[in-house]
């Protein structure tokens, strides 16, 4: 039922130049990928170049982050609308970077993803504890507190068109990555909240992805868990081949789950 879907955020890394070769890449290494689906989410500078050399082909192209508004006096901002005209579909938003480096709020990352639905984007909202968060026993409380925050409001439609991203903080560039164990527990912790806040028709439709320092020799362990549906990656999507080789190892067999 849920395609196993792959998602490299490249943060703020990578030229024009680089951008489209590193794209270029990507997209002749997966001309035609089966049983997944791939997005690259390349800095604000660099969309307009990595949308042209995906064109046609089956990458698809998202952002990391984006504004609430449509347009205004929001100096360094960047809305949806303009998003959806550089050829995004999906968006990241509550990134555990933009939360703990930026202070971005709960009610912000809230506004957000309404915004990108508005738009016909589709939000991807992250949620994680940190270390100290998991040391007092507080995992679920603050997944759970960051989801309801981030999809108040939403309706049961709107909700069936949301994606999800467990990433413990404590894992996201560190080399320490959470066991497939602990992921599929949150993951399934978060399927069970699904299912209160939109229906239990909805929940085994909407995919969560595990992101934490993913590369390609651990990604089959987290795939194979029935409840993590693909991988959120960092820094291993930044090298082509082993980009190409984690959304491999994230294929679904017989194309779909």
């Amino acid at each position: 039922m849920r395609l196993p879907l792959v998602v490299g955020n490249w943060k703020m890394n990578g030229t024009r130049a680089v951008a489209r070769e590193l794209a270029q890449a990507v997209r002749d290494g997966l001309k035609r990928p089966r049983g997944v689906e791939v997005v690259i989410c390349p800095p604000f500078t660099a969309l307009a170049a990595v949308a042209d050399a995906l064109a046609g082909s089956a990458v698809g192209v998202g952002a990391q982050n984006c504004h609430w508004e449509a347009a205004g006096a929001f100096t360094g901002e960047i809305s949806p609308l303009m998003l959806v005209e550089l050829g995004c579909r999906l968006v990241l938003l509550g990134h555990s970077e933009r939360r703990h480096l930026f202070r971005e709020s709960d009610e912000e990352i809230n506004k957000k993803v309404g915004a990108a639905l508005r738009h016909g984007l589709t939000p991807l909202l992250c949620v994680g504890e940190t270390a100290e968060e998991r040391r007092q026993g507080l995992t679920f409380t603050v997944v759970e507190g960051q989801l309801r925050a981030g999809w108040a409001g939403l309706s049961r439609e709107d909700i069936g068109r949301c994606l999800l991203a467990y990433e413990p903080v404590w894992a996201i560039g560190t080399g320490v990555t959470a066991t497939p164990a602990q992921a599929a527990e949150v993951h399934g912790y978060l399927r069970g909240l699904v299912s209160e806040l939109g229906s239990k028709e909805i929940a085994p439709t909407v995919r969560i992805l595990y992101g934490g320092s993913v590369k390609a020799d651990n990604t089959a362990a987290f795939t194979q868990e029935p409840d993590i549906d693909g991988v959120l990656v960092g820094g291993a999507s930044l090298e082509a081949q082993s980009f190409i080789a984690i959304a491999r190892k994230s294929a679904a067999k017989g194309g779909s789950r």
